[in-house]
């Protein structure tokens, strides 16, 4: 059960580095008309545990903070997974 914990942590930290660095990096690109990373990519980021990093990156860099799927979807991503844990946890315990 520890390992599961650490592993899952792992994960977690990964994932949402990796969120908040390519959400930096299509804002790069968007000021310099590049290629940019497909919102579909960035948003299954998120639902695939990123959505703390998702959520920091367009923060820090005022990144999709006015596209609807991101200022709406990205917290309530955020807060179903909150729940989810919180549901996991409490079911682990009792």
């Amino acid at each position: 059960m520890i390992i599961a914990i650490y592993l899952a942590a792992i994960y977690l930290a990964a994932i949402n580095v990796v969120t908040f660095c390519l959400y930096g990096i299509d804002k790069r690109k968007a000021r310099r008309n590049r290629w940019r990373i497909p919102e579909d990519m960035l948003i299954i980021l998120a639902v695939l545990g990123g959505s703390i990093g998702a959520w920091l990156g367009m923060s820090a860099w005022h990144h999709k903070t006015q596209h609807a799927k991101f200022k709406y979807g990205i917290p309530l991503i955020l807060l179903a997974q909150l729940t989810a844990a919180v549901a996991i946890w409490y079911y682990i315990n009792v």
